[in-house]
């Protein structure tokens, strides 16, 4: 499989090293950084701090723009250099040790190396949309009210004219499909 481009981003990217476009490097920042935070959060464990390392990130993005050498595509460049500064952090706080062995099986520099892993915001949408619509109606309709409206079982039950056991029924049955289909993207959907 070859090297896949993301022309817009790598375009943006190309804006703000060769023309200092700080607006450009705006729209990158906004379009990456709450899925980059969750990304590094899920390196350190520590929202916080992985709000700063991809802040950081971004900042010696934008410092060293005019010698950035990108051999891939931004979006890959990106999620390595927030993967590694994370990494960094754990070395510098001493907690790689604990951290690895807490996490051996399910921590290896492999599952850090999909850049599927992360999606800008629109991306996220389009996937719960895409999943969302795999749904039988009634029951993507019951998730919707209750998930997207803030509805009761019993307000959805009333407006649907159904018992609120069928309601319950109904978004537990949608729970277990989205959960099978987003299986790869359950870190970074809370509202499952």
């Amino acid at each position: 499989m070859g090297v896949v481009i993301d022309t817009n981003f790598d375009k943006l990217f190309i804006k703000v090293a060769l023309h200092d476009d700080e607006q450009a490097f705006s729209v990158l920042f906004n379009e990456f950084y709450p899925a980059l935070c969750i990304f590094a959060n899920r390196i350190i464990n520590d929202l916080e701090s992985s709000e700063d390392i991809v802040q950081d990130s971004f900042y010696k993005i934008w410092k060293n723009r005019k010698s950035i050498d990108i051999d891939s595509s931004f979006r890959n460049f990106l999620i390595t250099t927030v993967r590694n500064n994370s990494l960094d952090f754990i070395r510098r706080k001493d907690l790689s040790n604990a951290f690895l062995e807490k996490n051996k099986l399910k921590f290896n520099e492999d599952s850090f190396s999909t850049p599927e892993v992360v999606y800008t915001l629109n991306e996220l949408e389009k996937k719960i949309s895409d999943a969302l619509s795999k749904l039988p109606d009634n029951i993507r309709q019951a998730f919707e009210m209750s998930r997207f409206r803030g509805m009761t079982y019993n307000e959805i039950a009333g407006s649907l004219s159904l018992s609120p056991k069928t309601i319950e029924s109904y978004i537990s049955k949608a729970l277990v499909i989205l959960r099978e289909n987003l299986k790869d993207y359950l870190g970074i959907f809370f509202f499952l």
